[in-house]
């Protein structure tokens, strides 16, 4: 390939109204799902604390939805290797819209002994559907539509996609939040990410072509599942135990970071003369953190076609580790360094920037999963990575927020609040699970 054909951070873009009709269309709703993910997600601890419930209960939340991400996956792959990508991800999109509708009315639908945040628990069976039972679709369209040698390059064009939708939708929920206050401004947050779901699910409903869909076996049962789970190409075996690892770490401070930034931190700041309370600057922080990883998964995507995937995937898995520590730990009143003040908001959204390295190895890691997978079992053996890593990890956010709710603990003369040994703790799991694989890993036959 000569350097003028070389992909840049803005090629996918230019390439977007040129893609074939149901790529086009998967990209779209790859965008708006997204969205409304991205938007909503990360302000679920925040938002069930506004409705009455506790760290334990987001804890709580957060390891049903690991539940979900574990269950999820494998039917979800099996279905659409059967009907087709294309129809499953319509009828996805429709439970995920539903999703939605639930957490919107929560508190409408809060009666007799039911608590308001139970319907955050109903509402995410639908929700996560698009997300996780379409997960192996996704992958399996493009596999089906890209060469083994670049795998890595598609799947970095979707995530550049997908990606840019949470650039926005953090934007969009901070703006929503610095006008309208958390309590209402978020019920407007969840609105915007209901429409944007429900015309993607329309969208895809007219316009997909399903018959160009290629089709796996009939689902088999349960031993089936044992099978999938027995024939695993081998590379996916040290990838799946380092990934789980980092993983696990990752599920303990997933959804507490929201409380961290607004209840631990309490950071705020003036942007453009406008005052941003720790609700609103949250969204601003995932926003950076999207911001470079656009800048940044194109041109590693690239890379790996010299270097591998493996290192690349490494690099993920470090920054997933690291992020935990440094942000629970962000100085008071921010630094000084050289006689150059930064503030607190500066150096916690430097952190949250750091952050967003990690999903520069996030299209190695997928073309990691899935290359060695045969042409119409892309979904299967995607489903069947994601129902093991997502079981082991189904406890972690239980385990998070127990830790969280603990008074803390003082080991070797450092005192340490109850936030900081459970962020504390994700990290030790998550370099455990980095030097494992990076130890262990094994490369997909065209990048090695």
């Amino acid at each position: 390939m000569a350097e003028s054909d070389t992909p840049g951070a803005l090629t996918y873009f230019r390439q977007f109204f040129a893609l074939e009709r149901d790529v086009f269309v998967l990209s779209v709703a790859m965008f708006a799902f997204s969205l409304g993910f991205q938007m909503t997600g990360r302000y679920m601890g925040e938002y069930i604390v506004a409705l009455g419930g506790t760290s334990v209960v987001v804890g709580l939340y957060g390891s049903f939805g690991n539940l979900i991400g574990a269950v999820y996956p494998y039917p979800g792959g099996a279905v659409s290797d059967r009907i087709g990508s294309r129809t499953a991800l319509t009828l996805f999109g429709f439970a995920s819209a539903v999703g939605f509708a639930l957490w919107l009315f929560a508190e409408q639908l809060a009666v007799g002994p039911i608590p308001a945040w139970a319907w955050i628990f109903a509402g995410l069976v639908f929700a996560q559907a698009w997300k996780s039972f379409g997960l192996g679709a996704t992958f399996a369209i493009v596999k089906q539509s890209v060469s083994t040698d670049q795998l890595a390059t598609g799947f970095a064009s979707t995530e550049t996609f997908r990606r840019v939708a949470f650039l926005v939708g953090p934007l969009v929920a901070a703006g929503l939040v610095a006008a309208y206050g958390f309590d209402l401004g978020f019920r407007y947050v969840i609105a915007v990410a209901f429409g944007a779901a429900l015309v993607a699910t329309v969208a895809q409903y007219v316009l997909y072509e399903s018959e160009d869909d290629s089709f796996g076996k009939e689902f088999a049962g349960v031993s089936q599942i044992r099978a999938d789970l027995a024939s695993l190409p081998a590379p996916l075996r040290p990838l799946l135990v380092g990934d789980t690892l980092v993983r696990f770490a990752n599920g303990m401070v997933y959804v507490f970071a929201v409380l961290v930034v607004t209840r631990e931190l309490q950071t705020t700041a003036t942007l453009f003369g406008v005052f941003l309370a720790p609700e609103a600057l949250f969204g601003v922080f995932l926003a950076v953190e999207m911001a470079v990883a656009l800048l940044t998964m194109v041109p590693v995507a690239k890379l790996t076609q010299r270097s591998g995937l493996v290192p690349v995937v490494g690099l993920g898995f470090l920054v997933y580790s690291v992020f935990p520590v440094l942000l629970v730990n962000a100085p008071d009143g921010g630094l000084d360094i050289a006689g150059i003040a930064l503030s607190e908001a500066v150096v916690v959204g430097a952190i949250w920037a750091f952050s967003g390295l990690r999903f520069a190895g996030l299209p190695a890691h997928k073309a990691l999963i899935v290359g060695p997978a045969e042409k119409d079992a892309g979904g299967r053996v995607t489903g069947s990575y994601y129902l093991v890593r997502n079981a082991i990890t189904i406890p972690s956010a239980a385990v998070g927020g127990w830790l969280y709710s603990t008074g803390g603990l003082t080991l070797a003369s450092l005192d340490l609040s109850g936030p900081q040994l459970a962020f504390t703790v994700a990290t030790v799991v998550g370099l455990l699970g980095t030097g494992y694989f990076l130890v262990r890993g094994e490369e997909f036959g065209p990048y090695a």
